[in-house]
């Protein structure tokens, strides 16, 4: 029997977290938390003896699969960096808020169906070299970050990691389209409120910039189409190949091929082949690539992952003593997906839904997708999809978008900064959809459809305020 973590196991999770918000602020150590190295050494310092406790006294082998979820996450997310950074969007249109939105929007269809890390790599450039000659443009990275590169992703299980991983469980491919009202609801209402802001930040633009904007057109045109091929590869391996099988590995029942991490292999060549087939004048002229964003996020993620283990180990001990419903589901998935980022949570909740879900007492009635009943997967869902959009640690893209627009000069929140955006512009909207979907309650709806009029109408008079100072 595998022993419990105690409570103190979960202190240098917090002690990561901790350093990923408050050092860029110190001033002893603000300096220091720019340089990569100093990063990594504090998330070896923090990550390999929490590693080394769990498996001398837990268990090597939840070492051995966070360190394969680590890999299998950071090489998808390079293949997606590659890939995309081999792509230009030439041209210039105006950085209109109408412009602005319209690209928003389409962020959010692609990212169901190439993933959110794809289409966040994608467009994010294309939308700093659209709003180049703007001033003010940090809220467009937080919006990209909100929409593209989370809420965007909730149709398919290509969309994000927490939904693929449902996939392999036994959710049917196409159950995500379920949540299609729900995708709609947060992501119409983040394009609503997102035209009305960026209406007020581009009215405050310096008329030098707005009048360089509007000169400067010139029609766009997609740069390095052979990009799309390696891009369509990675994706197939997503979907269609397998990793390395360590359940059957530790069972003693792999075959030779149960051993092979094809996946990431065909990542890697797909990585391989983007950067040597790719013009050079496009990767690294015209889009300044450089290896800062994914170097960023490859090592605080690798002390997340270590420290996280037994963070969910305890999360998994105390399970039943938590009040387990419909809506605490997506208040805990959620809540957690924030910190712990939102894959492992995903599964940590789904595998106790599944275990609830047997007892035909729970939910009588209600049509269960993969053991878990409906509705508690459609929380468990939504919580991580859309509450890893609230800190930059929820979901791998969300630090990838920041680091790319900090590369171009854009100065981004620090993590608690962002907190403040996220929870000022998402949280909202998010309550709003728990009590239109989730609540049963008539009261439920009317909380849910005053919260909706209080939004639109700052929205709306936001608009209306500097509508007439922005030229059409």
């Amino acid at each position: 029997m595998e022993a419990l973590v105690p409570w103190w196991g979960i202190l240098p999770f917090v002690a990561m977290l901790l350093s990923i918000a408050l050092m860029p602020l110190i001033p002893a150590t603000a300096p220091h938390w720019e340089n990569w190295k100093f990063q990594l050494g504090i998330a070896l310092i923090l990550g390999v003896p929490v590693a080394i406790w769990v498996g001398f006294i837990l268990n090597w082998a939840r070492v051995g699969h966070a360190i394969l979820e680590y890999v299998q996450f950071i090489l998808l997310l390079f293949a997606l960096f590659v890939v995309s950074g081999g792509l230009f969007l030439s041209g210039d249109i105006r950085a209109t808020p109408k412009n602005n939105t319209i690209v928003l929007a389409i962020g959010a269809v692609v990212a169901s169906f190439v993933g959110t890390t794809g289409a966040a790599m994608l467009l994010i450039r294309p939308l700093l070299n659209i709003n180049s000659e703007r001033v003010n443009k940090v809220h467009t990275v937080i919006f990209t970050i909100l929409i593209v590169a989370n809420n965007g992703g909730m149709l398919t299980p290509l969309g994000d990691p927490p939904l693929f991983l449902g996939f392999l469980r036994g959710v049917p491919f196409t159950w995500t389209f379920h949540l299609l009202p729900m995708w709609a609801f947060i992501n119409v209402m983040l394009l609503i409120i997102y035209y009305a802001l960026d209406t007020k930040e581009y009215a405050q633009e310096p008329l030098a910039n707005v009048v360089e904007d509007k000169v400067e057109v010139t029609p766009i045109k997609v740069l390095g189409l052979i990009n799309l091929l390696w891009f369509a590869i990675v994706i197939g391996g997503v979907a269609l190949l397998p990793s390395t099988n360590l359940e059957l590995i530790e069972e003693g029942h792999a075959l030779w091929h149960h051993y092979i991490p094809w996946r990431e292999i065909v990542f890697l060549i797909a990585a391989a082949g983007s950067y040597t087939t790719s013009s050079k004048r496009i990767r690294f002229e015209l889009n300044q690539f450089n290896w800062a964003p994914i170097r960023e996020v490859a090592v605080i993620f690798i002390g997340i992952f270590l420290t996280m283990i037994p963070a969910l180990l305890f999360l998994a001990q105390v399970a039943d003593q938590l009040p387990l419903n419909t809506i605490t589901f997506f208040a805990f998935t959620g809540t957690l997906s924030a910190f712990l980022d939102n894959a492992p949570t995903y599964v940590t909740f789904f595998e106790m839904a599944n275990t609830l879900g047997t007892d035909p007492s729970v939910m009588p009635g209600m049509d269960r997708v993969a053991g878990v009943p409906w509705l508690w997967l459609e929380a468990i869902s939504l919580g991580s999809v859309a509450c890893g959009a609230l800190t930059y640690i929820g979901n791998g893209p969300n630090f990838m978008v920041k680091s790319v627009a900090e590369s171009g000069g854009v100065v981004m929140p620090s993590f608690g900064g962002y907190i403040v955006w996220s929870v000022r512009y998402l949280m909202p909207i998010l309550i709003a959809m728990v009590c239109f979907f989730f609540v049963a309650s008539v009261w439920g709806k009317v909380v849910g459809a005053v919260i909706v009029v209080l939004l639109l109408a700052q929205a709306g008079a936001t608009w209306a305020k500097y509508r007439k100072l922005v030229e059409p």
